[in-house]
C-alpha cells in the first residue's frame, strides 16, 4: 500500500464507519496519546523499564499503525499529500545530512 492508498483508506473509512473527523486540535491530541503508548512500549521492551502483568502482549506493530493512522487523518484533514511531503522531507534530509553521519565519529 502506497502513502496515498493509506491516505485514501483511511478517508474511506471515516466517511463509512467514522461519521467524520476529529477536529484538528482533537486529533493532534490523539496522535500525542498514541506515540506516548508508542514510547511506553519500547521502553518497556527495548529499554530498562519492565512490564507490569498483563501489558506483555501488546503488538509493536500494531501501536505504530495507530499512529500513522491519527497522522494520516491529520494528513487529510490539513490537505497535506504525505507521498509529496515525504519525497521532499527524504531529499531535505539527504542535501542536509549526505555527510554527516558518515564523519560523526560516535557512529563509527
Amino acid at each position: 500500500m502506497t502513502l496515498a492508498e493509506a491516505q485514501k483508506a483511511v478517508d474511506d473509512w471515516i466517511k463509512e464507519h467514522g461519521v467524520r473527523y476529529f477536529s484538528e486540535l482533537t486529533n493532534m491530541a490523539v496522535l500525542t496519546e498514541e506515540v506516548g503508548e508508542l514510547a511506553r512500549l519500547i521502553a518497556r521492551k527495548y529499554g530498562d523499564q519492565s512490564f507490569k502483568p498483563g501489558e506483555e502482549k501488546v503488538d509493536l506493530a500494531d501501536e505504530m499503525a495507530d499512529v500513522l493512522w491519527v497522522l494520516l487523518c491529520l494528513a487529510n484533514q490539513t490537505g497535506v499529500d504525505m507521498t509529496s511531503a515525504f519525497k521532499k522531507n527524504l531529499q531535505k534530509k539527504t542535501n542536509r545530512d549526505r555527510q554527516r553521519h558518515k564523519q560523526n565519529p560516535k557512529l563509527k
